[in-house]
This record gives C-alpha cells, structure tokens and sequence, in this order.
C-alpha cells in the first residue's frame, strides 16, 4: 500500500489559489469596506477646501461693521466643522474601525444641523442685503457711493458661502448614509469555510 500525498509545492500553491479566492470574498463582506470604498478621503478634502474657504471668509468679515454672519461667528466655527469632517473622513479611509466610522457619523450629523442654523442666518442676510441695495438703487447717485459697493461684495460673497454650505451638506448627508449602512450591517459577516478534500489510496501490485 502507497499513500499518494501531494507534494509541498503543490500544498503551497493550492493553499495560496484557495486564500486567493477567498480574500475577495472576505474583503466584500467586511461592513466597514463599504464605507471606504465610496472614497471618503477624496470627499473630506473637498469638505476641508470649503472649510477653509469658511475660515478665510471670516477673517475678511471681521474688519466689517456690517451685519453679516461674522455677527454670530458662522463661518468660524462652521469652517472648524468642516475642517474636522475633512480630516476624520481622511484619517477613517486610511485607517479603517468602527470607532472611527461612529465619530465620523456623529461630526456629520452635528455638522449638518450647523449647516442648518447657518443657513437660516445667511438667508436673512441675504434677504436684508437684498432689501436694502434695492432701496438703494433707486437713486443714481447712491449707486456709485462706497458703501453700496460694499454691500454687493458682502451680497455676492454671502451667496457664494451659503451655496458652498448646501454643497457640503450634500456631501455630509451621503457620507452619513453609507455611514450608517456600514455601522447597520456590522454583525452581520460572511464566513467562508474551507474543507479539504478527503485523500485517495491507490493499491499498488
């Protein structure tokens, strides 16, 4: 009786083709991967460029004494928000864990209802801008006077921050779903068992 075993290169190689074939399947069913795999990096340095582009707004509104959303301090502490979901939506991808995934959903949320309550504020804003350059423009002479100029950069510049903020919360919303679905998902995993073939006995005369 001769026991036919295959060799350890064989051993080897099968065990490599079967960790192969599995790997991919491991990889897809890990919750988590579906959260990195929408590019969450790629969407918080978006989220960071408007973040700044909050912070740089601000400091011109400082050296304002126009009513503007400088008065409640919106684009520093919104452009901080933005800036922390840009580096935790960065850092998670590069660093994947369900610790971090649950931060990166609460800084949305609260980040989203920021979004919120600066709106509400830039609306008004705008509405009074709008209100008071109409009046205004009735007459010629008012037109060409400094402090008019003045309130159409202020308009002009508040429409483009409330627009960008609509932008991010999109940004913010789709990163909460997926988010969400990762964290929904995370007992439920797929095991993948492998059981080797029996051995064959061949007689030999």
């Amino acid at each position: 009786m001769e026991d036919t075993e295959p060799t350890a290169t064989e051993r080897v190689t099968g065990k490599c083709s079967n960790q192969d074939t599995d790997n991919p399947v491991l990889m897809n069913s890990k919750p988590l991967h579906r959260f990195v795999q929408r590019e969450p990096r790629s969407l918080g340095i978006v989220v960071l460029m408007f973040g700044c582009a909050e912070l740089m707004m601000g400091f011109l509104f400082a050296g304002d004494n126009t009513d503007t959303s400088y008065k409640i301090y919106v684009p520093f502490w919104l452009g901080a928000l933005f800036l922390v979901c840009g580096i935790l939506s960065i850092y998670t991808e590069l660093h994947p864990s369900k610790k971090m995934v649950t931060v990166c959903l609460a800084m949305y949320v609260v980040s989203i209802l920021g979004i919120i309550v600066s709106v509400g504020y830039r609306l008004h804003c705008l509405g009074h801008y709008a209100s008071y350059l109409s009046y205004r423009g009735l007459y010629e002479d008012e037109k060409e006077s400094g402090e008019y100029q003045v309130l159409v950069q202020l308009l002009c510049a508040e429409s483009i921050l409330f627009i960008s903020s609509l932008c991010v919360s999109g940004i913010l919303i789709f990163l909460c779903i997926f988010a969400r679905f990762a964290l929904k998902s995370t007992h439920t995993q797929v095991i993948v068992q492998h059981i080797p073939l029996p051995r064959t006995d061949t007689t030999a005369n």
